[in-house]
């Protein structure tokens, strides 16, 4: 044997004996639980995950635009404005289906546990549904959350409740706009939607029905205060009754507002920018622009079922144009005077 192979043998054991050679570690390849904290004065509120889910930009997105006539009417995006969501994405990196997230949002006032919509349940298929996990990941039970509150009657926002059928909150009370469950369970309704649409509604009854059975479903009022520091703001425009939710804790507010934005790169520049499942396109813009602009003005924080998770931040205006914020990462989980 030659003396340098001598030597590289006896590197090799040297090695061995001081642990110096490992395998290769498998990649795990998934994230960590999907779940995130703030606190909101001495409210805390946890952002969950249901999953991500790709959104095609190009097939549902609409921009209002005036006509000829001078009325102004929903025009799809692609057609209006041919290759504009491509740049806008493209400038945040980001490209077409843009992977959207479903985010919901747990509400713990210290006397009631609240959970402000419920993420898609079994109605998306695999890649949603992950909300009751991660609520636990999050340090929570199913069984401990007092009431439920929708912003809509959408399948990614009711879903959750009832997957499979089967009612995932015991002891939880259903809460939505009379004005959403009054369209959403009506059966002329249903006939006259487009075929799009139609899966909503056998949704929503499947999702509601073991809850309306056993009289858990309290729907309410426009503007009503629903809780000790948690209101009602209606937000129509998306659906007939969608409604914001405003959550105040010492001087300090949040909005969890639903759908008011799919896509926040091109929605948040161009708020006139609307999507194809809006019922009424004119009123989700003036709904979306005001709810830009005052908490632009006011500091609010934001809580959004589609913006990338959590979904929590802030919105500024920097010459007429509104942006996203994303809340910055903290570890600090208490009030700020205790």
């Amino acid at each position: 044997m030659k003396p340098i192979r001598i030597v590289a043998i006896l590197t090799f054991v040297s090695s061995l004996s001081h642990g110096q050679v490992h395998a290769g570690a498998p990649q795990v390849r998934t994230q960590a639980p999907g779940f995130y904290r703030i606190m909101l004065g001495r409210v805390e509120i946890t952002a969950l995950l249901d999953g991500p889910h790709p959104f095609p930009v190009h097939d549902v997105m609409t921009r209002n635009e005036t006509m000829p006539g001078g009325d102004r009417k929903a025009v799809k995006l692609a057609e209006s404005h041919p290759g504009r969501a491509d740049a806008v994405l493209a400038a945040s990196d980001l490209a077409a289906p843009v992977e959207g997230s479903i985010n919901a949002f747990l509400v713990n006032t210290g006397d009631r546990l609240i959970l402000i919509d419920s993420g898609a349940g079994s109605l998306y298929g695999a890649c949603c549904g992950h909300l009751l996990e991660n609520l636990r990941a999050s340090g929570y039970r199913p069984e401990q959350i007092d009431e439920i509150y929708l912003t809509h009657l959408h399948a990614d926002h009711v879903g959750g409740i009832a997957p499979e059928g089967k009612p995932a909150f015991a002891n939880a009370t259903i809460r939505v706009n009379q004005k959403d469950l009054d369209y959403w369970l009506d059966a002329k309704n249903e006939n006259e939607a487009p075929k799009f649409l139609k899966p909503m509604f056998e949704g929503d009854r499947a999702s509601l029905k073991p809850y309306r059975e056993s009289g858990q479903l309290k729907p309410f009022s426009e503007g009503q205060e629903l809780s000790p520091g948690i209101r009602a703001i209606p937000t129509p425009g998306h659906t007939p009754g969608h409604t914001s939710y405003e959550v105040s804790s010492e001087g300090q507010t949040l909005l969890v507002w639903g759908d008011l934005v799919h896509v926040a790169p091109i929605q948040f520049p161009d708020p006139a920018v609307t999507v194809t499942y809006d019922s009424n396109p004119l009123s989700a813009e003036l709904e979306r622009t005001a709810a830009f602009a005052r908490a632009a003005r006011t500091s609010t924080w934001i809580a959004a079922a589609h913006i990338a998770f959590p979904g929590i931040g802030h919105i500024r205006s920097v010459d007429g144009r509104f942006e996203w914020l994303p809340a910055n990462y903290t570890t600090v989980l208490k009030p700020a005077n205790d």
